[in-house]
């Protein structure tokens, strides 16, 4: 299961934002065998905008990430930072 989501921290917060997610992102890949790819992407032109792209083994691995103690903790540092979140799940087309 493939997920992209733009991720929008309030002005002026997205380098301390990048700064948890980054070592949040390291947690995932570390503690859930499920979570196969947790990407972070600035775009060029957006400079209050972060992008994810994850991968996951199947539904059940998502859930067991957003449903985490490690998902949990995330939330407690980013959520203040963040301004809006607009997910996307995707299935690859073969």
């Amino acid at each position: 299961m493939h997920r992209w989501r733009p991720l929008r921290p309030y002005r002026g917060k997205r380098e301390e934002y990048l700064k948890h997610l980054k070592a949040h992102s390291k947690r995932y890949l570390a503690t859930e065998p499920g979570t196969l790819k947790f990407e972070i992407m600035v775009p060029h032109d957006q400079a209050d905008t972060v992008m994810l792209y994850e991968v996951y083994a199947s539904p059940e691995a998502f859930d067991a990430h957003w449903n985490g103690l490690a998902k949990k903790e995330a939330n407690h540092d980013l959520e203040p930072l963040r301004a809006s979140a607009s997910p996307v799940l995707c299935n690859l087309v073969d």
